[in-house]
């Protein structure tokens, strides 16, 4: 090509909200810390960063769920197009799972099945990323409610958990960051990051602070059932009545498996509050605009809930409790690790960097980008979730890789500690 040729102006190029909304992702961050890996180190790689247990034969699904899905798929009757919020037989039997834990009924009309809780997520924050509008969030947080905000182009408000109360609200932060441009507040109960699980009393307290304020409750308890502190789980719609609440969730959690891309929107509003505003309507156009999860998995619902054993469910949650009691006792040995809370709930804990105690380490990134590099560990930091020097370890693993894995982190802390 000649020197003077004019070079084509093409008309297409990145997208900077993109960019910049990706920025928040769980997975940015662990591609970048895989990277790190040494790919001479012949030992296992030790995945603490992420909460899927699935691939370890002990988390192994039950065999009824797997059944439940290959009856389906012989049945020849699920392989049409689903309606928008779910075929009926699965919005029925969601409806029966969870009002099991309710001191009343949930009507089928009211749930929407979604694609995994996270596309639960992107319907609901689409349909409220009204011009000018906020949304309050917990820091720390699970980042997709970050990231969806950010591509939707929602202003986040960012009130604290408090690691000091056992990760509560704080409150009176709540009531200080709104105004009437805010719409919603999310809470994650269990928590992801923190471990932590709400009382009862403290759930009513944010319902009736909601409601004071005027906005939407968002209860994301996708691990609703993975509760084994002291304190029970309460889910959020058990006060509908003072605020509305839409519930999120899954199946991900409960019977392990995230690939399975199977979770519900429900909507609790019986004073008529969200439909007389307009706001279920959107939610249904949305919907009408979303992909629908396959009908074969939404077909099986009713026998994975119906057929998978209590037993099933018990034996999983201790060895989940079992892991968290391995995990709260080795970081205890670690100087420059603080644990504010014992794990209630959930598959993680978050736990307070002590750079002080530690030499060549500049940040929670950098920890982690060398702990990748020198031991093999993927383990999240705390930036990642919102709280810079801290970090989130999931511990719902093997316990002998989760024993390794901590013996691996005591080793990094000794080697980089100050003499």
């Amino acid at each position: 090509m000649g020197d003077n040729k004019e070079v084509k102006r093409w008309n297409f190029g990145a997208n900077e909200v993109v960019e910049r909304s990706s920025s928040f992702t769980i997975r940015d961050y662990l591609y970048n810390l895989i990277s790190n890996l040494d790919g001479r180190d012949n030992r296992p790689v030790i995945p603490l960063g992420q909460g899927d247990p699935s691939p370890f034969p002990s988390f192994r699904t039950d065999q009824a769920a797997v059944e439940a899905i290959c009856d389906a798929v012989r049945s020849t009757k699920f392989n049409n197009y689903s309606s928008s919020s779910g075929i009926p037989v699965a919005r029925k039997a969601v409806a029966e799972y969870l009002s099991r834990d309710l001191s009343y009924q949930i009507s089928p009309k009211d749930v929407h099945i979604t694609a995994g809780c996270l596309q639960a997520v992107e319907i609901l924050i689409s349909a409220l990323a009204t011009p000018g509008a906020n949304i309050l969030l917990p820091r720390p947080s699970y980042p997709m409610y970050d990231s969806r905000a950010a591509f939707c182009q929602l202003e986040v408000r960012y009130f604290d958990l408090l690691p000091e109360n056992g990760w509560d609200v704080d409150l009176h932060g709540v009531e200080a960051l709104a105004d009437d441009k805010t719409v919603a507040i999310v809470v994650i109960n269990p928590c992801n990051p923190c471990g932590n699980v709400f009382s009862r009393q403290h759930l009513q307290k944010i319902a009736e602070t909601a409601s004071k304020l005027g906005i939407l409750v968002i209860a994301d308890e996708v691990y609703d059932h993975l509760a084994f502190g002291d304190k029970p789980f309460v889910s959020m719609a058990e006060f509908a009545e003072i605020v509305p609440v839409v519930v999120l969730g899954a199946i991900s959690k409960r019977w392990f498996v995230p690939g399975w891309r199977l979770g519900w929107m429900v909507t609790l509003d019986p004073h008529s509050i969200m439909k007389d505003s307009g706001f279920v309507q959107s939610l249904t156009n949305v919907l009408n605009m979303s992909t629908d999860p396959a009908t074969f998995i939404q077909g099986a619902m009713p026998d994975i809930i119906g057929n998978t054993k209590e037993e099933f469910f018990s034996s999983k949650l201790e060895m989940v409790r079992k892991c968290a009691e391995i995990c709260y006792e080795e970081l205890m040995k670690i100087p420059c690790i603080t644990c504010p809370c014992k794990p209630e709930g959930s598959m993680f804990t978050l736990v307070k960097l002590n750079l002080s105690l530690l030499e060549d380490i500049s940040d929670d990134l950098d920890f982690c980008s060398k702990l990748a590099k020198e031991e093999s560990i993927i383990i999240l930091p705390g930036r990642a979730v919102g709280l810079d020097n801290w970090l989130r370890i999931s511990f719902a693993v093997e316990f002998e890789l989760l024993k390794e894995g901590l013996s691996r982190l005591k080793n990094f802390s000794q080697r980089h500690s100050k003499k």
